[in-house]
């Protein structure tokens, strides 16, 4: 499955770029001493025919305020050793919501080394 997959045709994608958190994340020594910038981007897909707002209210639409919370919430829970640990939980986190169909989640570290823009991992999930 991919975001590019036929069942997501009649989905409206909102997404988040470059969410910018301080975060205790990594196996290294030096990514041990304190946060260190992890940078998210985070799409998610939801039925156009269920979450199409005809009275222009946002109880209307899933709410993306939701997924920036939780992304927060995860953070604060401590120190994460792996990406894709925090990748995994977030992505679990924002499937769990009734009015999301698929999602796709993306972690990147700018800082870790001196000769590249960034390390991260991406997931994509999609209900049956």
């Amino acid at each position: 499955m991919s975001p590019h997959d036929p069942g997501l045709r009649h989905c409206r994608r909102m997404f988040l770029r470059g969410l910018t958190v301080q975060a205790r994340i990594g196996i290294h020594d030096f990514e041990r001493t304190g946060p260190q910038r992890l940078i998210l981007d985070i799409d998610v897909y939801v039925d156009l025919v269920a979450h199409t707002p005809q009275a222009d209210d946002i109880a209307e639409v899933v709410d993306y305020d939701f997924v920036r919370d939780l992304v927060h919430k995860r953070i604060a829970h401590g120190h994460i050793m792996l990406q894709e640990t925090l990748c995994d939980d977030i992505l679990d986190e924002v499937m769990a919501h009734p009015g999301v169909r698929a999602a796709q989640v993306s972690t990147r570290k700018p800082d870790v080394y001196p000769d590249c823009e960034a390390v991260g991992v991406q997931a994509f999930r999609m209900k049956e």
